[in-house]
């Protein structure tokens, strides 16, 4: 069997989440260039590898590979760059895709490290052959570079929320295959010993089809009150500027940008943001974007669809209370 490209792809509730998504279409269509094979590697425990095999059909694959060691956990970064170096080495891969979000450029970053090759890291798309000629987002999103890729295997991962995700077609569901790793006291040394739990029933701001944004115009932490009954109303989620989460006003978790997350829904609503490239970064693959300021000259002015110049605090709790007229609510 010819060398084949693996996808890695880590799960959201069960399934595939997007960013895996993005990965699995672009590694299907460099095995397509190459007429290799295509894999994946389950960044996941075994038993929810094995139940979301199911989920990956329609996506090309011709093996769903587990890891399996007795110590390994999720909450092991160098942990799963060992393991995922091991898979690559026993099954030959010429080419490894993930996905370009902050922990899958870390996990194949650190993979390139163990296995001494570069890594390329969000491609937009790849002309596989000999060479490999990509382009990908470089400074923020706001150049696209074209290079060349040489290694004995190339690692790359897909721009977040650039890569069209391929429609299923009638590929049934893949083989189950584990593959069993040594893994060292080192590379178990690093883990993750908490994490802050997500509120119950809450959208998260990856899968929100409407997102409210606040920036330094919210003025304070109580201030979202006003985005959040929003949010609400409209069946979205609330998230924020760098400036917002630095303040301590809202989460870490709730920053939207270059070093925070990269959102892609349906309607952006950008409420006091002005607009700095970073942040411009992490929402610019929202279909709609509607800015709320008033700064008629702001940065956000420039990639929004549409615009009201006025006070947030007058305009968002005048949009809440025409959403609620019109549905016929009283308060």
């Amino acid at each position: 069997m010819s060398a084949p490209v693996l996808a890695l792809i880590s799960l959201a509730g069960g399934v595939p989440d997007r960013g895996s998504l993005e990965a699995a279409s672009l590694a299907r269509r460099v095995a397509g260039e190459l007429g290799a094979p295509l894999e994946a590697v389950l960044v996941a425990d075994p038993a929810s590898g094995r139940s979301a095999a199911a989920s990956l059909a329609g996506l090309g694959l011709g093996a769903a590979i587990v890891v399996e060691h007795p110590e390994l956990t999720l909450d092991h970064p160098d942990a799963w760059a060992a393991a995922i170096a091991q898979v690559v080495e026993a099954r030959g891969a010429v080419a490894v895709v993930g996905s370009g979000t902050e922990r899958g450029n870390e996990l194949l970053g650190r993979v390139a490290a163990r296995i001494g090759q570069p890594m390329a890291a969000n491609c937009l798309t790849v002309e596989a052959g000999d060479r490999y000629r990509l382009t990908r987002q470089r400074w923020a999103g706001s150049l696209l570079e074209d290079c060349w890729l040489d290694a004995s295997v190339r690692l790359m991962t897909a721009a977040p929320n650039a890569v069209a995700i391929d429609v299923p077609d009638a590929s049934a569901a893949p083989a189950v295959e584990a593959v069993k790793v040594t893994l060292t006291p080192a590379d178990l040394a690093v883990h993750v010993t908490s994490r802050d739990a997500p509120e119950r029933g809450r959208i998260s701001l990856a899968d929100a089809k409407v997102v409210v944004g606040g920036g330094r115009g919210v003025g304070s932490g109580e201030g979202f009150g006003d985005l959040e009954e929003l949010a609400g109303l409209l069946g979205g989620a609330v998230g924020g500027s760098r400036v917002v989460t630095s303040a301590g006003w809202r989460p870490h978790s709730d920053q939207i940008g270059q070093t925070g997350l990269r959102i892609a829904p349906d309607v952006y609503i950008a409420c006091g943001i002005s607009g700095a490239i970073q942040h411009i970064v992490g929402c610019k693959a929202a279909k709609h974007i509607l800015a709320i300021n008033t700064d008629a000259e702001a940065p956000i002015m420039g990639v929004a669809d549409y615009a009201v110049i006025g006070d947030l605090h007058t305009v968002v709790p005048a949009i809440s209370a025409e959403i609620r007229r019109r549905r016929g609510m009283t308060s």
